[in-house]
């Protein structure tokens, strides 16, 4: 993978959200809102945490939600312009801030504009070989994605798709993106990326490929496809899941696998992201909040925060429609005019964010577990072949009594840093060996 992920952390945004964008777009020739500017008032807010990447999810042409596109080469009307995206590109790189973008290559929206010839003509049409058609009775259908009728699935296999996604990774890339996450990489066959990839790491040999994996053979789908990481749910999921429980017994056993799957490959890490609830709302008891923030930021992996979880923001996803509003919440020109900031979970998220940063070695560790049981856990970090620097731990504690670190080791950083000699009761902290 590229040298500069192994110091990267993102901070993940949805933009028609977080601008407060309409649901769905009409008329692509409606007048241009400018809205994607918003964004740079928050820049030097990713700075001032630590944070030197900017993940942003779809912001080209689409119906809604913005994983149903028209038109790859054209950034959402809602949204703004080529020109306001140039310009936050550059600001990013002024701050040191690298650029990732969602590309949604496995399906285009019902509306894309080829799409109405090919259901008219079928292989008739020019625009044919772009999708998988086939008849039903006397009418012509196009194959969609997982039941969804407004997400038209691209043909993979034909040399059209191909070139196109070869066209769109190229143009942004010129336009001064560092990389892409490759939305439902899953649904994909890895021979398609084997066909496109190459073509664009020949021009671009320093862009970064992020598979979203949400089962599966997450190290081998990516060998196979030759991609650099995959999305890491499987640690997601057991974050939230062994603290809510206080069933820390669950995590060690994901770390377990985690350990195994960093043998192949560097994965993204996350607490939570634009298709799920907020960790902030998973996690009922706010004591724990700066645990699963340490544990993002201590375990080995490509840490990405979700816009506001530093700041204690809370949201559910529900399963109706329009239930994604509440993750996806639009916010102000600027982080001093958000309403309501948890001040300690902030200050704790600056702090790991800055130890990680000291220690890039953690992002790909060796890692194991001891002193496992339901409300404690020791998770120790230790750098790959090559580095004499001591062992880290990380220690977590989420019951009412305090609990015990490593003999003759130091305290790094810590929930309640005026207790150095025991992790406080509901607390955590990070240790290196004496």
């Amino acid at each position: 993978m590229p040298e500069w992920t192994r110091y990267a952390i993102f901070w993940g945004v949805f933009p028609l959200g977080f601008t407060g964008a309409e649901d769905t777009c009409d008329d692509l020739d409606a007048p241009v809102r400018h809205r994607l500017p918003r964004l740079l008032g928050w820049l030097d807010h990713l700075v001032e945490l630590g944070c030197n990447g900017l993940l942003l999810n779809p912001l080209f042409a689409s119906m809604s939600h913005g994983y149903d596109t028209l038109d790859y080469f054209r950034i959402d009307p809602r949204l703004g312009d080529l020109d306001d995206f140039d310009a936050l590109v550059a600001a990013c790189h002024e701050r040191g801030i690298r650029v990732v973008l969602d590309g949604v290559f496995n399906h285009v929206g019902r509306g894309y504009p080829q799409l109405a010839e090919a259901l008219e003509r079928g292989d008739d049409a020019s625009a044919a070989s772009l999708f998988k058609l086939h008849t039903d009775g006397d009418r012509i259908q196009a194959e969609v994605f997982e039941g969804e009728q407004q997400l038209v699935v691209l043909d993979h296999d034909d040399e059209t798709v191909q070139q196109l996604v070869r066209e769109v990774m190229t143009y942004w890339l010129e336009r001064g993106i560092d990389g892409w996450r490759l939305d439902a990489a899953y649904a994909l066959p890895p021979q398609f990326w084997t066909s496109v990839i190459p073509a664009v790491r020949e021009r671009f040999a320093d862009s970064w490929f992020l598979g979203e994996m949400i089962h599966g053979d997450y190290a081998g789908y990516a060998e196979t496809a030759g991609l650099d990481s995959i999305t890491q749910y499987e640690l997601w999921k057991a974050i939230w899941s062994s603290i809510e429980t206080a069933n820390l017994f669950e995590l060690d056993h994901a770390l377990g696998r985690h350990a195994t799957l960093l043998q192949r490959i560097v994965p993204f890490t996350f607490l939570d992201n634009h298709d799920t609830s907020r960790v902030a709302s998973q996690i009922t008891d706010a004591r724990h909040w700066g645990h699963a923030a340490a544990l993002l930021l201590f375990l080995p992996g490509i840490p990405c925060l979700y816009y506001g979880d530093e700041l204690g923001m809370t949201g559910v996803k529900e399963q109706r429609l329009g239930g994604d509003q509440a993750i996806r919440p639009p916010m102000p020109v600027s982080p001093d005019q958000v309403a309501s900031v948890d001040e300690q979970l902030r200050d704790a998220y600056r702090r790991l964010i800055a130890l990680r940063r000291r220690t890039p070695w953690l992002t790909d560790a060796e890692i194991t577990t001891s002193e496992v049981g339901n409300t404690y856990l020791r998770v120790t970090a230790r750098p790959r072949s090559g580095n004499q620097t001591p062992p880290m731990t990380l220690v977590l504690n989420l019951s009412d009594e305090p609990g015990g670190l490593p003999q003759g080791s130091t305290l790094l950083e810590a929930s309640h840093p005026d207790q150095p000699y025991h992790v406080a009761a509901h607390g955590w902290a990070i240790v290196q060996a004496g």
